[in-house]
């Protein structure tokens, strides 16, 4: 569902209506953070739906929104100049907000292919890898350490994204399971493949569903050793959403790979019980239990990328 003008003022509603799990987990947030979460999470809509063409001239605006971030010259797109006050306010480093956009202008490539799992992660970090840094803001997180585990945590969540969504994006004109995984299949290929289950191009995306998610459980794993340095309600507000977000994924495989079928979704049941298994993570906050050392190996690949070590 795309994003309407009057969401873009109503930024709980946009998360309420666009992203059920990060609404689901934002009741877990002071009211200030839930609210600015929202706030970012409407902004980071807005972006996505003009990738997408649901908003009109939305990939047009898109290059002239990074134009004017670029040069620092104030925009006149009403969507950059609604959110304005708040990247102000919350102090968000132009290079990041700039990498976001990068990753957005990318699905506009004429041909989207990716051909790596270097080109995948790269991706991710410019999609969702950024949201993660500026999460970082609006939960009042300063330490400069805590932005490695923000960037893992975005990118388990896009890497789970791409899994659950391989056909939808097929259908669009897009592949981002890398070559190297999958040979050079088409988006349309993979559209093709989507009627013959059993057929080998379809039990080859299946392997690399498998692969994709077994990445994801790494930068998961590692999003998580940053939760304390969280306040310990935005801990607990992001363990959760992180959890219900990685269940998207463990239903999937579940579900024997079946990309071809309809999208997983979490029901209430589950967001209750990945929420309350979430509550264990503030364990890790007790001194002989808090290890955040960061695996640097993870971000080799993203090397020259904002905040990366």
């Amino acid at each position: 569902m795309g994003t309407s003008q009057n969401e873009v003022f109503k930024p709980q509603i946009s998360l309420s209506v666009n992203g059920k799990s990060f609404y689901w987990a934002s009741h877990f947030l002071s009211a200030q953070m839930g609210y600015n979460a929202a706030r970012l999470y409407a902004f980071c809509r807005v972006l996505d739906d003009m990738a997408d063409g649901d908003i009109t001239d939305g990939p047009m605006r898109l290059t002239r929104i990074r134009a004017s971030l670029q040069s620092g010259q104030p925009s006149d797109d009403p969507a950059l100049g609604d959110f304005q006050p708040f990247i102000s306010e919350m102090g968000f480093a132009k290079t990041v907000l700039l990498a976001l956009l990068d990753g957005l202008l990318q699905d506009q490539e004429d041909k989207v292919c990716l051909s790596t799992e270097a080109d995948l992660l790269r991706y991710s970090y410019r999609v969702a890898g950024t949201v993660g840094l500026l999460m970082c803001g609006v939960l009042n997180s300063q330490d400069s350490d805590a932005m490695a585990f923000a960037i893992d945590l975005g990118i388990g969540m896009q890497l789970t994204n791409i899994a659950r969504d391989v056909l939808e994006d097929a259908r669009m004109g897009r592949r981002y399971i890398p070559a190297e995984w999958v040979g050079d299949l088409s988006p349309s290929a993979i559209c093709l493949a989507s009627k013959d289950p059993n057929g080998k191009n379809a039990i080859l995306i299946k392997a690399s569903l498998a692969h994709l998610l077994e990445l994801a459980d790494r930068f998961y794993q590692s999003g998580a050793i940053g939760y304390s340095y969280l306040p310990w309600r935005a801990h607990v507000g992001i363990a959760i959403a992180a959890r219900v977000y990685r269940q998207i994924g463990m239903q999937l495989k579940a579900n024997g790979y079946a990309w071809h079928k309809a999208r997983q979704v979490t029901s209430k049941s589950t967001k209750l019980k990945h929420s309350l298994i979430a509550l264990g993570s503030l364990s890790s906050r007790l001194p002989m239990l808090n290890n955040k050392k960061h695996d640097r190996s993870l971000h080799t690949c993203l090397q020259g990328l904002p905040f990366v070590k």
